[in-house]
């Protein structure tokens, strides 16, 4: 299929082929007609998958009948919602690649940002706009925006909203809107919540899924190491030194995790920056341009850090923990191995984890080549580590306090 065949206007589709883009991808051919005929939508579809343009280019075409309205007569008739502000502000770079060739504004708003210059950009009128739900919510609030006038909304990475505990956030940002508007949903995996979500807030939704969640990455090398949990920093160093190379992208579960790989690394001389949810907007750009510009060629993230950002030319993902969600899994993977290229994911599994081996195992429909010959492998029979607490009550079981011993009579 060509672009051309999407019933797309010349304005638009210039500004597509100045992309270099001939043919629309499966989520987008997909999508794109159903928007166009203001059906509602929930698509499953990875980071990568071209999702972004698949809402973006039909929203341009339904707007651009309203695009000549004067400034100050401009209402938000496009309201985007994303979990993170990496990805907010990529969506915002994509709309006004496409609406270059017409007179529809788009703008963008986040937290940990000023929040009065955001107001001075929506009381100069805007058509589309892209948001967190908190500095939507905060804005709406001062009546800084009205949403009443919104004909489409979307909801982007509905899994991650509902991760980061914004559920509640996007229902009342679905009442603001009108009743009759179109609502889309995107979202790289379908948990049960996220489906419950799309069946409380959507009409009649048409269904799009692409690379369904079971599939993983063809072009991934998928390698498994069985590791004593104690020993999976060693493994990693000696993968490092002597095997790894190239841009690597390493998923641990916390924050704290991160940032002792992170300082681990670092003392070994490896050349690394992090992302996670505590770090500030302007720290987690500039490790991200680090890392895209080659001054560092190895990131530690969190899921929740790593999603929306768009990394090209990745060469191996480690799974320094295992995700106990199997889809997360196929979602890491899936971040190398793109447009043709080939790539290798590590993932190291410690006894505790090997329940969540299964359930990806499960999930891919394959097993995991395991490779046993490493330096640090882990016991067959060992069994996961049982946390206790340490002394217990410094009371005795049955204690009486010193005021009850003496048998002196009570105020009450």
């Amino acid at each position: 299929m060509h672009f051309t065949e999407l019933a797309l206007n010349k304005p638009i589709l210039k500004a597509i082929y100045e992309k270099n883009y001939d043919e629309p991808t499966q989520v987008q051919e997909l999508a794109i007609p159903l928007i166009l005929e203001r059906k509602d939508l929930i698509a499953s579809a990875q980071t990568g998958t071209g999702k972004t343009a698949a809402f973006a280019l039909p929203i341009l075409q339904l707007l651009f009948h309203q695009q000549d309205a004067s400034k100050n007569a401009k209402k938000i008739r496009a309201l985007v919602v994303s979990p993170t502000r990496e990805l907010a502000v990529q969506i915002e770079a994509e709309f006004k690649d496409y609406s270059k060739y017409t007179n529809l504004r788009t703008a963008c708003v986040f937290g940990g940002t000023s929040i009065d210059s955001q107001k001075d950009v929506l009381r100069k009128g805007v058509d589309i706009l892209i948001a967190t739900p908190g500095r939507l919510l905060d804005l709406r609030k001062q009546e800084a925006l009205h949403l009443d006038s919104v004909e489409v909304l979307v909801l982007d990475e509905a899994d991650l909203m509902l991760d980061m505990g914004f559920i509640d956030d996007v229902r009342k940002i679905e009442r603001m809107c009108p009743e009759e508007k179109q609502t889309l949903l995107f979202s790289a995996t379908m948990p049960a919540k996220v489906i419950h979500l799309a069946a409380s807030i959507l009409k009649n939704p048409e269904r799009v899924e692409v690379s369904p969640s079971g599939t993983s990455a063809k072009n991934v090398l998928q390698l498994l190491y069985y590791v004593p949990k104690s020993s999976k920093i060693e493994l990693c160093l000696h993968l490092l030194r002597n095997e790894i190379q190239g841009n690597i992208l390493i998923f641990r579960r916390t924050k704290n995790g991160v940032d002792k790989l992170e300082n681990t690394l670092l003392k070994n001389d490896f050349k690394v920056e992090s992302l996670h949810g505590d770090k500030t907007q302007s720290a987690r750009q500039t490790a991200l341009n680090k890392f895209k510009n080659g001054e560092v060629n190895i990131l530690i993230a969190t899921d929740v850090a790593s999603r929306g950002i768009d990394i090209d030319e990745l060469d191996v993902v480690i799974n320094f923990d295992l995700p106990n969600i199997p889809e997360t899994y196929v979602h890491r993977i899936g971040r190398t191995g793109r447009a043709g290229n080939t790539g290798t994911s590590y993932s190291f599994c410690a006894a505790d984890e090997k329940a969540y081996v299964k359930n990806i195992q499960k999930l891919i429909q394959k097993s995991i080549q395991v490779v046993e010959d490493h330096p640090h492998p882990l016991d067959p029979k060992a069994k996961p580590q049982v946390h206790k607490k340490k002394g217990g009550s410094k009371h005795k079981s049955g204690r009486k306090s010193a005021a009850s011993k003496k048998n002196k009579k009570r105020w009450y």
